[in-house]
């Protein structure tokens, strides 16, 4: 049966108290609305839809920079949940099959959750997802019967022994598409607060010779994210999830409460990451490699048994080749280090590509941007660049040459040979002695 995802998105999340639309919000280093897209994507959609309303370009942005097959369509007035999902109905005309229904800001329903209600679906028209909440609060009430659900009562219509159920609406549905248009057209909106509930539909189910049961998931999969502080809630729940699955797949994590992953992140089993490391979006450690602590990784692909850090950035493009060495406060990007190449110590390679076996000395940079246009620097194979060398872009460094330190290179380098781009030293005897007394009298005469 093909599926299509429809993703609630409009909201405005006054509560953040931010200028940002409240699904653009970031966990794990990817918007709130990206990890309900990403838990759907498990269904292999045929269509994605998300109801945007404020904040729609960003929105928009944010969908198609994830996915550019994604419709987005716009809710203008903000009538109720029924209202929003209606507005999907013109981007799925001729869609045959089920639509789930999901929610920007509830990012960690999981893929088996979702599967379990497409499963469901074989035997009724309406499946909604509930969870038994400890505490209830302002959550709308699954009412059931058997595995029958019969309907949903929103908290502010409930009476006193609905208030009572623990078992609590996520607000996640699965219908067939066509049979959940045709029961949206018959909402209302005589409610005590004016708006036109999707929940409603359960009832409308009924009154229409169709069906509805619910499915159940853990409550922590149905968080939503509505404040600052359930932001960082959600983070803390993300990363507490990745620590576990990370150990569990035999990665070390010497501090694990200090580690925090990016919703991508790749690590192989057998690497060894130290504590105060962070790792932004799209990076893939193989296995057997070290991250040492303070590190920080972007963008990045990590070949087997290389060393990083202590107090390493790599940012995006960078390629790190098996056994390679990358040493504290050094920084890569658009780089590719191959195998067995070293660069430990207080160094910028952007925009360059060091040859196998390759040390690159203290404090070298690598000179790539004119102030329009970055430009690319090559080092060969079993080359060594001396300390504090200036490598200035375009240039070539050949394979098994050699860089003076304190030189700066301005012209290509043939194999083999060594390279002094430096000015000649000149003492002067006694001027040192000179400059200091006349330095100490002007200092007396100023503190006068």
């Amino acid at each position: 049966m093909a599926t299509a995802l429809i993703v609630l998105a409009a909201g405005q999340g006054t509560r953040m108290n931010s200028d940002l639309p409240k699904v653009l919000h970031k966990v794990a280093s990817a918007p709130l609305m990206v990890h309900a897209l990403k838990s759907g994507a498990s269904l292999a959609p045929e269509r994605q839809i998300v109801v945007a309303g404020h904040g729609a370009a960003e929105v928009t942005k944010a969908a198609q920079d994830w996915d550019e097959e994604i419709k987005v369509v716009l809710q203008e007035e903000q009538l109720g949940t029924a209202h929003a999902v209606a507005q999907a109905r013109p981007a799925l005309d001729g869609f045959k099959g089920d639509a789930i229904i999901l929610y920007g800001d509830t990012p960690f329903i999981r893929p088996e959750t979702l599967e379990a209600m497409v499963e469901a679906r074989r035997t009724h028209d309406v499946v909604v997802l509930g969870f038994e909440a400890a505490d209830p609060g302002r959550y709308g009430r699954l009412v059931m019967n058997g595995d029958k659900l019969e309907r949903i009562v929103e908290f502010k219509d409930a009476s006193e022994a609905e208030r009572a159920i623990t078992l609590c609406n996520s607000g996640v549905v699965c219908a067939d598409a066509d049979v959940l248009f045709d029961l949206i057209e018959k909402v209302g909106n005589d409610n005590a607060s004016g708006e036109y509930y999707l929940t409603d539909i359960v009832g409308l189910a009924w009154d229409t010779g169709r069906s509805a049961t619910a499915v159940t998931c853990t409550e922590a999969e149905t968080m939503g994210v509505n404040t600052r502080a359930q932001l960082a809630e959600a983070e803390a729940e993300f990363q507490s999830t990745m620590r576990a699955e990370a150990l569990e797949n035999g990665v070390t994590l010497t501090a694990p409460e200090t580690v925090f992953f990016a919703h991508d992140t790749i690590v192989g089993r057998e690497t060894i990451i130290e504590p105060n490391v962070v790792f932004g979006p799209d990076v893939t450690v193989e296995s057997g490699a070290v991250i040492r602590a303070f590190s920080h990784l972007e963008g990045c692909h990590v070949s087997r048994g290389a060393i990083i850090g202590p107090y390493a950035r790599l940012r995006p493009g960078a390629e790190i080749g098996e056994e390679a060495h990358i040493g504290n406060f050094v920084e890569v990007k658009n780089a590719q280090i191959h195998e067995g190449a070293k660069a430990n110590h207080l160094t910028y390679i952007g925009d360059a590509t060091v040859g196998k076996g390759t040390n690159i000395g203290a404090g070298t940079i690598t000179c790539n941007y004119d102030g329009f246009f970055k430009h690319h620097t090559e080092i060969g194979e079993r080359a060594f660049i001396g300390s504090s060398t200036m490598l200035v872009a375009p240039v070539r460094v050949g394979n098994g040459a050699m860089t003076g330190s304190g030189s700066v290179i301005t012209k290509d380098v043939e194999d083999g040979a060594l390279a002094l781009g430096r000015a000649a030293q000149v003492n002067k005897p006694g001027m040192a002695e000179k400059l200091f007394d006349m330095l100490r009298a002007k200092k007396a005469k100023a503190g006068k």
